[in-house]
């Protein structure tokens, strides 16, 4: 079952890449996957809400956290890299990348109930408390449990192909494996304080030492989605992911700096 999810999602992103009426276009896909009872889930009523989710609230009886992260072509990064507000490309790209999510989530879905198996058919987004805008499912949590990658200091998920793209997530009670999690810093502030370009790009000094001030980066989202409301809806921004270090890649691995799982 594992192969074939993969081959699932990496068919599902060949094809929307190909499609004549999609204007954006994705690298290869990463998957991961998650025991539905790591402990890790558990503490993101901590790290996260109270209130967030558990894979047996969403899926009585779940077994398996499936997570995948859908890598931008970077193109689109390239073209949010100057100017105040997101560009058209990346604007566009959000809104294509959550109906491509929805039409993954649905094709496992139909392949887990074909193995006898169920899914779950979650959104990719707009699943959050608009008051404290945090989620009671994070997709970036959930797939650093499932081994994709680990957080920057922008608060988003870089993976071995960096942080510009799009995360989904199924909940199955299908047993899988769990994928294996690095113990090491992606990101370069982390790793030894060496980078700090998320934080000098961002338009609403939103980053920083003090806590991460998320309704100063939420008024920038709803800005550039009053900006690009005629493609629909587009809150977004990613200053601070386009064209920085781990746009595309992990840059402690790619300097060939030693981490915390090879010292």
């Amino acid at each position: 079952m594992r192969d074939r999810i993969i081959e699932t999602i990496e068919m599902a992103v060949k094809e929307a890449s190909c499609h004549g009426e999609i204007a954006s276009s994705w690298k290869r896909p990463l998957v991961g996957f998650a025991d539905a009872e790591d402990p890790l889930f558990g503490e993101l009523k901590t790290a996260v809400r109270p209130t967030h989710g558990l894979p047996r609230d969403l899926l009585p009886g779940a077994r398996t956290v499936i997570a995948y992260f859908l890598p931008f072509d970077p193109t689109i990064p390239r073209s949010n890299h100057r100017g105040a507000f997101s560009s058209e490309s990346w604007a566009v790209a959000y809104i294509e990348t959550n109906r491509l999510i929805a039409g993954i989530n649905e094709r496992l879905s139909r392949l887990l109930e074909h193995g006898g198996f169920r899914g779950t058919r979650l959104p990719a987004t707009h699943n959050f408390d608009e008051e404290q805008l945090m989620s009671d499912w994070s997709h970036k949590h959930v797939a650093y449990i499932a081994g994709i990658g680990s957080f920057g200091h922008h608060h988003m998920l870089i993976t071995d192909k960096g942080c510009c793209g799009r995360l989904g997530s199924v909940v199955t009670d299908a047993a899988i494996a769990p994928t294996p999690r690095s113990e090491g810093e992606r990101c370069l502030f982390k790793f030894d304080g060496s980078c700090r370009k998320c934080e000098q790009r961002c338009p609403r000094k939103a980053l920083g030492e003090d806590p991460f001030r998320r309704h100063a980066c939420y008024d920038r989202l709803l800005e550039n989605a009053r900006l690009h409301e005629r493609h629909g809806l587009a809150d977004v921004c990613g200053k601070c992911a386009a064209i920085v270090p781990c746009s595309f890649t992990d840059p402690v691995k790619r300097a060939g700096l030693k981490n915390r799982a090879n010292r």
